[in-house]
């Protein structure tokens, strides 16, 4: 199955949506592509809605490690929401949760982020 990211900005706080696999093929990409956003569209917050992600593997959790230490370089804040079961596993043994925080929708992340209009 194949990478797909779709990026929405709501305030401050930009919402990536990922499906199928962030792997090392789709790492780059997704790293890239993120980036860009935060930086063009002067980005304070990020929400990962990962409902679709089928799969992540070690070079996944280095793209949300390096966009957290973007987002929170720039004194904002990261949320994850819509985890599938698969991919939570995989956050809560590489210790992500510790730092990263964890809501049940969009809505809630975004909630929690104070930018919910």
């Amino acid at each position: 199955m194949s990478f797909g990211i779709h990026m929405e900005q709501h305030r401050q706080a930009l919402i990536v949506r990922m499906t199928g696999e962030l792997d090392h093929h789709s790492a780059d990409s997704a790293r890239t592509q993120m980036e860009d956003a935060i930086i063009r569209g002067n980005v304070t917050h990020l929400v990962l809605s990962l409902k679709d992600l089928s799969f992540m593997d070690s070079s996944g959790i280095g793209v949300i490690l390096g966009r957290y230490k973007l987002i929170t370089s720039r004194g904002g804040r990261m949320v994850v929401c819509d985890v599938s079961p698969a991919v939570r596993r995989l956050f809560d043994m590489s210790g992500l949760f510790k730092i990263v925080s964890i809501e049940q929708n969009e809505r809630e992340a975004l909630s929690s982020l104070g930018v919910v209009s």
